[in-house]
């Protein structure tokens, strides 16, 4: 057995199916071999691209993303999606070709210190060895996978790729999730138990089904309103009573939900990892006043907020064993209630065409169990506060990191994951024409998927900001490009809207296509003023 095969075999055993990129002869053993292993390689247009379906097929399976780059310029192309799958949290397993150690002494082209480029941004890192294939195959699962899921990299030697593997496959059991010590868990059973005012708020660290049914179980049982980050959306129904939504980028919200924060008296935070959140989320309690128990998967190393127990273990069980035997009896007023009054109204879609009239829509003319993507920019914001989220991962973003160019190709991963949901990606328009190279990938994957393009011919939230300081305008607007027509140029169908008659009539010819539909939303530049 190859070295190669040995990567591509225990990758299958941990569930992935799929791997994503575009090679290079440096990596044809690699691509051989999965193809071998049954892992089906799909050819992307560029790396970064590549790298964010892979991260949306995780959301669908679970299992490791496959990002496949060649050697320099292939490798390089990947930064900036595997940095973002370090800080969106998402197991990755990246596999680069290079020169051979001996090879590289004597010769200069293409050759560079990958491992080293790969080490600041990655969980860990590789060289593979033919004599120790199993075991470095099997740390890379481990690694990306475990704790606080991330990206591995494994360099992987031309010649070494086709070297004949040595040594035995005995893999490491999986690590078992683990509750806090009794005396850790009676100090926080107790605190929930006396709590007059709980609240939860809940992130990245538990964003699973059995994640879902944990928060929920917890909030039902301490009658605890929930606040949710933006990629943890739909860990309560959010057409749940005690559900007030995602957090993190939007000052209106933040304006209604903070003093609640303020309010309670203990916070319950579940999986909660700050990572997704902005200035006014730094230290938003007062541990010295209120009780806060923080359950996260890693130790609390960003100093983001402070907490009265700090629990270091697995959030679903260690919330489970900590729940109070009698269920508690909510907050003596209706004050959360009356906030998420308060969400509903400052959310609520306008009579008029804009971006949230256009959001609103699409919600009303999709499934209930659409799987949809969101772009960095303005949309996001706006669309975070808004889509209603019944489901977890049902709602996928660059949410950490905050990268352009993540909606449509996170969107192209998910329904090769899953080819009989409906997608819908939400993109700006600068953001879309940075990955619009692969709409070709769509098409010979014959995706059904949505597009659906915000047109304002502007980099809305930067020329925001830019108008709040008072600046002059300068380098954020651009010539407009035919979005629909750019759809149709790779093979699919193509719509320009302006109003929500149109854009309804446009989904509903894009729910029944057989292939991928790119739908321009026409909207005037200015139109997030006040939105969120």
């Amino acid at each position: 057995m190859r070295a190669a095969d040995v990567i591509a075999q225990r990758l299958y055993a941990a569930g992935c199916r799929y791997a994503f990129g575009m090679p290079g002869g440096e990596v044809l053993t690699l691509l051989d071999a999965l193809d071998k292993a049954g892992i089906t390689f799909v050819l992307c247009r560029h790396e970064n691209a590549a790298g964010f379906m892979a991260e949306g097929v995780y959301h669908r399976t679970g299992a490791p993303g496959i990002l496949l780059a060649t050697v320099g310029p292939g490798a390089l192309n990947g930064i900036n999606v595997v940095e973002n799958a370090r800080q969106d949290r998402v197991p990755m397993i990246v596999l680069t070709g290079c020169v051979d150690a001996d090879q590289a002494q004597t010769y200069t082209h293409q050759v560079l210190d990958q491992p080293q480029v790969f080490r600041p941004i990655t969980k860990a890192t590789f060289t593979l060895d033919a004599k120790a294939a199993h075991v470095i195959a099997d740390k890379a699962v481990g690694i990306a996978t475990e704790g606080r899921p991330g990206p591995v990299h494994i360099d992987v030697p031309i010649s070494v790729a086709d070297a004949p593997a040595d040594g035995g496959g005995v893999l490491r059991p999986t690590a078992v999730p683990t509750v806090p010590a009794p005396e850790v868990l009676a100090q926080a059973k107790g605190a929930l138990a006396r709590a007059k005012r709980p609240l939860i708020i809940a992130g990245l660290d538990v964003t699973s089904e059995d994640g879902a049914a944990a928060v929920t179980a917890a909030a039902e049982a301490l009658q605890a309103p929930v606040i949710t980050t933006y990629k943890a959306k739909g860990l309560i129904r959010e057409d749940h009573p005690l559900s007030l939504g995602g957090a993190g980028l939007s000052p209106k919200a933040d304006k209604i939900l903070l003093p609640l924060v303020a309010e309670a008296d203990v916070i319950l935070c579940i999986g909660y990892d700050p990572i997704e959140m902005r200035p006014g989320w730094q230290n938003p309690w007062d541990p010295a006043r209120q009780t806060i128990i923080d359950i996260t998967a890693a130790p609390n190393h960003h100093y983001m907020h402070h907490a009265t127990q700090n629990i270091i273990g697995d959030p679903v069980a260690s919330v489970t064993a900590m729940l109070p035997d009698a269920p508690l009896s909510g907050w003596p007023d209706a004050r959360p209630a009356a906030v998420r009054a308060d969400i509903e109204t400052a959310f609520a879609p306008p009579k008029t065409w804009g971006p949230a009239q256009a959001i609103a829509t699409c919600q009303a003319a999709l499934p209930e169990d659409t799987l949809i993507t969101a772009d960095s920019g303005a949309h996001r914001i706006l669309l975070s506060q808004m889509w209603t989220c019944l489901h977890p991962k049902t709602l996928t973003q660059s949410s950490g990191f905050c990268t352009m160019g993540c909606a449509a190709p996170l969107a192209m991963g998910a329904q090769i994951a899953a080819p009989d949901r409906t997608v819908v990606s939400f993109s700006g328009d600068a953001g879309f024409l940075m990955c619009v190279g692969d709409l070709a990938t769509a098409a010979e994957n014959e995706v059904r998927t949505i597009f659906v393009v915000f047109v304002d011919a502007s980099l809305a939230l930067i020329e925001l900001k830019q108008r709040g300081r008072q600046m002059k305008n300068v380098g954020v607007d651009f010539k407009g490009t035919d979005i629909a027509a750019v759809g149709r140029a790779f093979g699919g169908d193509g719509y320009t809207v302006d109003n929500a008659d149109d854009l309804t009539a446009a989904l509903t010819q894009a729910q029944a296509a057989d292939t991928f539909s790119v739908i321009a939303v026409q909207i005037d530049r200015g139109a997030y003023d006040g939105a969120f």
